[in-house]
């Protein structure tokens, strides 16, 4: 047990200062603010009857010091005990002035901080004075991060300030991160994460300064900057040894045990290269244990090490995972990297002339991918320095930035002359070889930093790497001696995609030896696109590499020529094992290595087995990546789309007006490449179904897609509308199939259309129409526009399945209905008036028209409150002969035995029904009874029956098992939902194990704990091996049992 001394205040006394009431508050408050985690293994009635001290020692021995020191102050705050919560405070405060033998002398220091922004800067003043020195286009952008998301970082972390204005990423905060939180002196790790290059570095160096700077008293005295890479080679020491190794820059001061005042900037914590099993299995909470570096960083992120330190981590996201293992209850803000505006900006300032520079911009705009990547400066400073370049050369930049590949690529290429024909060109060419080998070395390896090590385990040195280090495509790293870095990962990812498609046997002997670099089919695998997802950019380089204009600029400029059958090789990779469009996950991968080769045959090639593609279009990249490819897939037959919230910009509103300037000025950009992507509906004679599902359009994006399906080169025959905005967006469509004579399938469902029926008459009536399906839910109409319904259908001779579900139909409507089904001139053969509100007042209307209907096969009656009474109104029309009614669904009617007694007759009577619905009706042991005598007289023609949740007990079973041995046309039987236990099965066992039995599938719900029913059931299997038993492990919520067989 942790005594309570060890807390940063003594809690047991204050505690005991609360009376009962007061106590048993404490204790309601504690449970609400903490998360259900926290408590959940301390029994309740244990933490109700403690006591004070009790409740003390339950907590301290329980719960780490931190979390109950937080939660404590909190709950006193909230019960407005001041003076027990400023006690509690002053305590820990306290303890931050510690006599000699509570800690230890060390030199507080800076380490590290050496480069800000590329500048060399080795001391504080230095640092100052190097960010107060940068350059508009270089630190304005970090300046204003610093001066917002920097001053919120002090709002609420320290103890005077309780705004939360910062961005939470992560899902699940500790009740003292939310914002009715009051804050108190507690240490927090704080993580900023984000892509290389987003300027994490910067602004953790410039935070850290201005904390050391705060005269504040309560805030931090001593910062420490600690850089994994370089942490990577310290080799072993104690905690105090790593802290005393560099100079001194502050006087000489005492580091008490636990560290308050003390902040770490850990950078880079992706960099660190041991295992996180071993970090987390060698944790040390010993100062003077020799361990290895990471190890020590690890057991200051578990808080073994001064516990009340405050820890600023930055880590590149997919170190997220391992880093949330380590840290105790991190605050996750992602680090965002210039806006919009601030790209635009920064593009004025590079170039100029301002008509270049926005030239330049839109040319980068045009790509959304690309534009996405400027978020980043560096990729600003590329893209600018590139497309500068060309357009001094009269070139167009909107080509160098069609793909990232392009970009990048140009880039590289830009920085040398082209090697002549007639000059020696090996010396570019190895040099390019051991940069390449360097660059998927390091990707292997998971770093963008590469040392000494490195270099030597790839067999290389730094003067195979000069021209490359002489243009600053590889720099050396100003504060790791001996390190190297590219000048962004996406060069380093381009450069590893080159050393894959170079033509050299001496670059696949070096794949090949090196078991720590997969060769090409391994960075293309599945297997690998599982394991390392840092691969994904080198496998859309590849792609962009292989077309054929930048395979002759590679060899143009360093005489590499690309190795042939590259294209043949990221074909067989994309085919591998099974349809690379199966997925949502796998189109968007497929899409966008497509895309990046800008190769129409390759793209018809890949797709030209593709029958069916699920696209959906959560922003604009994806929208510019499907608009390429789905031009030059001809064979595809089947498009479902799902469009994103935000991708156009009509229907909604823009909070401000530069939001909406800019993004009314990149509207006609989308809708241009909407319009090329729904060019697949009038190009592609294969295209026959579209289904458009949860997808936010406008009247633009409306306008265009009705165009194209309104061509007559457009044949669709099935179409899905389902949760589609704007609210016209039904109608508009609709519009278009007026005479539309492919069209054979509609279905509408969702967002309450209205005045819907008045277009779907017009198409009902056209005298081209034929459409044999319709399916209309959720539909608000009048009741003089469900009579106009009721009209078309008398004229039109095409229609013969009519699904009306969830509609504003009620019994007023459907009488008309029923009077329809009465007309010989309607064809419908399966009608369904699902959740409609009906009662049975109006059946004998219904029961009429079945008595003359020489048509309609199938029947849904679905989730309607039809009665015993309405079943009974219904019989009399089944009791005729000439009823051809075979399907009836009576899905949660509100039946009782009752109801069974006239279904069992008419069952008996050589009846044409042979499906039946019974689900969710409590029909119990009596009609059961009933039901089984049916089955047991020879004129009865079931086949299904589904008694789903139908309050069926294991005493049932013996009629049930009568029936089946008697019965010789039941197949499909559904008992799920109902508890027949082991001595239920055991009645039905004799009947299920004879071959004899008709029964092909049985649906049960089954305990998979009880081992004595699984052993019934095996043998059933074993004797009958045409009988399939299903488990109803879940509800069917939405979708009954009987719904694949109510065809529809």
């Amino acid at each position: 047990m942790i005594p309570s001394a060890q807390l940063g205040f003594n809690l047991q006394p204050l505690l005991e200062q609360l009376n009962q009431d007061e106590l048993n508050k404490f204790k309601s408050l504690l449970r609400t603010i903490s998360p259900q985690d926290e408590l959940q293994h301390i029994p309740q009635m244990e933490i109700e009857e403690a006591n004070g001290k009790q409740l003390a020692e339950i907590l301290t021995s329980s719960f780490p010091h931190c979390w109950v020191e937080k939660v404590t102050i909190q709950v006193f705050d909230k019960m407005n005990q001041t003076d027990l919560s400023k006690r509690a405070k002053d305590e820990l405060q306290g303890e931050q002035t510690v006599s000699q033998e509570e800690g230890f002398t060390l030199t507080f220091y800076f380490s590290g901080l050496t480069q800000v922004q590329g500048k060399g800067a080795t001391h504080p003043e230095e640092v100052k004075e190097s960010l107060e020195g940068e350059k508009p286009d270089e630190g304005e952008e970090h300046r204003s991060g610093v001066k917002a998301i920097g001053q919120t970082l002090k709002e609420n972390y320290w103890p005077e300030v309780r705004s939360h204005e910062f961005t939470q990423r992560y899902e699940r905060l500790k009740t003292f991160c939310n914002p009715e939180t009051l804050p108190g002196p507690f240490p927090y790790t704080v993580v900023l994460h984000g892509p290389a290059g987003i300027g994490k570095t910067t602004l953790a160096k410039k935070w850290m300064l201005e904390w050391t700077q705060d005269e504040l008293p309560k805030t931090l005295k001593f910062a420490f900057y600690l850089r994994c890479k370089e942490m990577n080679h310290q080799g072993t020491c104690t905690f105090a040894e790593l802290l005393s190794k560099t100079r001194l820059d502050v006087q000489e001061a005492k580091i008490p045990d636990q560290g308050q005042n003390i902040l770490f900037v850990i950078d880079g914590f992706d960099e660190l290269r041991i295992p996180l099993e071993s970090l987390i299995h060698y944790i040390c909470g010993d100062w003077k244990k020799q361990k290895p570096v990471p190890i020590l960083l690890a057991s200051l992120l578990k808080r073994k090490l001064l516990p009340k330190a405050t820890l600023l981590v930055t880590t590149r996201p997919g170190s997220l995972r391992e880093l949330r293992l380590l840290a105790e209850q991190p605050i996750l803000i992602e680090v965002e990297g210039f806006s919009e505006l601030s790209r635009r900006d920064y593009f004025l300032k590079h170039f100029e002339q301002e008509d270049q520079a926005l030239r330049a911009f839109e040319a980068m705009r045009s790509n959304p991918a690309l534009f996405h990547m400027g978020c980043m400066p560096p990729v600003c400073w590329v893209t600018c320095t590139c497309l500068s370049r060309q357009m001094e050369q009269g070139q167009d930049p909107a080509t160098t930035c069609q793909t990232t590949t392009s970009l990048f690529l140009h880039f590289l290429c830009s920085q040398f002359t082209p090697v002549p024909a007639n000059c020696p060109r090996e010396p570019l060419a190895a040099a390019l070889r051991a940069v390449c080998l360097l660059a998927a070395g390091g990707l292997w390896a998971q770093t963008s930093v590469l040392d000494g090590e490195d270099l030597k385990r790839l067999g290389l040195q730094e003067s195979n790497l000069q021209p490359f280090l002489d243009k600053n495509i590889l720099q050396e790293d100003t504060h790791c001696e001996g390190c190297y870095t590219f000048v962004h990962l996406s060069v380093q990812e381009l450069l590893a995609a080159v050393f894959y498609i170079l033509d050299s046997e001496e670059q696949k002997d070096e794949a090949s030896c090196r078991l720590d670099i997969g060769d090409l089919q391994t960075v293309l695998s599945k297997e690998e696109k599982l394991k390392n997802p840092n691969l994904a950019h080198l496998r859309y380089f590849l792609f962009g590499l292989s077309n054929e204009q930048r395979a002759r600029e590679l060899e143009t400029t360093f005489g590499c020529p690309v190795r042939p059958g590259i294209k043949q090789e990221l074909l067989t990779s994309l085919s591998e094992g099974t349809d690379p469009f199966s997925s949502t996950t796998d189109v968007k991968e497929v899409l966008y290595c497509l895309y990046e080769s800008q190769e129409e045959m390759l793209v018809k090639e890949a797709t030209a087995h593709t029958r069916e593609m699920c696209l959906h279009l959560q922003n604009k990249v994806d929208l510019v990546h499907s608009a390429f490819c789905l031009q030059h897939c001809q064979n595809l037959e089947t498009i479902s789309l799902q469009v994103e919230k935000g991708i156009f910009l009509e229907n909604e509103e823009a909070s401000e007006s530069h939001v909406w300037e800019e993004r009314s000025q990149n509207d006609p950009h989308m809708l241009s490449l909407w319009m090329d992507l729904c060019s697949a509906f009038d190009s592609n004679k294969n295209l026959i179904h579209l289904d458009i599902s949860q997808s936010f359009l406008s009247t633009s994006s409306i306008r265009i897609l009705c165009e194209k399906i309104a061509s007559d080169t457009c044949h669709l025959q099935t179409v899905v509308l389902r949760n589609i905005s704007p609210m016209d967006a039904y109608q508009n469509i609709c519009t278009c199939f007026g005479g539309y004579e492919t069209l054979t399938h509609l279905t509408l469902e969702g967002n309450d259309q209205n005045d819907m029926l008045p277009t779907l008459c017009e198409i009902l009536r056209h005298p081209k129409c034929n459409l044999q399906y319709l399916r209309l839910v959720s539909c608000s109409a009048t009741p003089e526009q469900w009579a106009d319904l009721s009209s078309s259908l008398e004229t039109n001779q095409s229609l013969t399945c009519l699904n009306l579900t969830a509609d504003e139909l009620l019994d007023e409507g459907a009488k008309l209905l029923y009077l329809t089904l009465r007309n010989p001139q309607c064809f419908l053969r399966r009608l369904s008036l699902e959740n409609n509100h009906l009662t049975g007042a109006y059946f004998k209307d219904l029961s009429s028209a079945l008595i003359v209907n020489l048509r309609l096969t199938h029947l849904c009656l679905a989730k309607n409150d039809l009665g015993d009474s309405g079943v009974k109104l219904l019989c009399e029309g089944l009791s005729y002969l000439d009823c051809q009614l075979q399907t009836l669904v009576l899905y949660y009617c509100n039946i009782t035995s009752d109801g069974c007694i006239n279904l069992s007759m008419i069952l008996q009577q050589n009846s044409s029904l042979t499906h039946l619905d019974l689900g969710l009706n409590h029909i119990g042991v009596t009609g059961l009874k009933f039901l089984c005598e049916a089955l047991k007289k020879p004129l009865c023609n079931l086949r299904c029956l589904w008694l789903w949740g139908c309050a069926i007990t294991p005493s049932s079973c013996a009629d049930l098992s009568s029936a089946l041995s008697s019965n010789k046309n039941l197949v499909t039987l559904d008992l799920g939902q109902n508890f027949l236990g082991y001595s239920g099965v055991k009645m039905l066992y004799d009947v299920l194990k004879l071959q004899s039995c008709p029964l092909q599938k049985l649906r049960l719900n089954i305990d998979k704990s009880d081992a004595q029913t699984q052993k019934l059931l095996s043998k059933i299997k074993e004797s009958n091996s045409k009988l399939t038993i299903e488990r109803d492990d879940q509800e069917p919520k939405n979708n009954r049992p009987s719904s694949h067989d109510f065809i529809f």
